[in-house]
């Protein structure tokens, strides 16, 4: 059973309560898109609040958060584990900081992030095969994000927004 090496380490750990956006990476089908889903309404509320530069400040703490839960965590979960979804979360953040708010661009910021999250190109994949640690489940997901964010930028040029 592959979720069952969680139980070395309970959900109520702070780095695994981190790790796993308070349990919502242990959700049995596609915890990434979940973990990036739950990111947005946040994402929306803090830029809200102090726009991208606010979202953008958000991200590198819960950067910094989430990597010292994810290697806190990893040895309990195993190898890049698809109950860490910390790394959505700032991924998405930091896709959406490149967003107007705008529920349009927000949609598009939650698919491009997901469509590199998952495709991988070059050097998303070779991060993601490379770099191990907290710090390497990390990063990928920020390289998808830079991706996500350059598209949302051109998009937003071409749209005069």
């Amino acid at each position: 059973m592959a979720d069952a090496p969680a139980t070395r380490l309970p959900l109520r750990h702070p780095a695994m309560f981190v790790a796993t956006l308070a349990g919502v990476g242990l959700l049995p089908r596609a915890p990434g898109t979940w973990g990036s889903l739950v990111a947005v309404p946040f994402a929306w509320i803090i830029a809200r609040g102090g726009g991208g530069a606010a979202l953008l400040a958000a991200a590198a703490a819960l950067f910094l958060l989430g990597w010292w839960a994810a290697a806190v965590a990893v040895p309990s979960l195993g190898h890049d584990p698809p109950a860490v979804v910390v790394d959505e979360a700032v991924g998405q953040w930091l896709t959406l900081a490149a967003a107007p708010l705008d529920p349009l661009f927000y949609l598009a910021g939650f698919a491009l992030f997901r469509l590199f999250d998952v495709w991988k190109p070059w050097p998303i994949g070779w991060a993601d095969r490379r770099i191990g640690g907290g710090f390497g489940i990390m990063f990928d997901d920020v390289l998808a994000a830079l991706y996500a964010a350059v598209v949302l930028l051109i998009a937003r040029s071409l749209l005069g927004r």
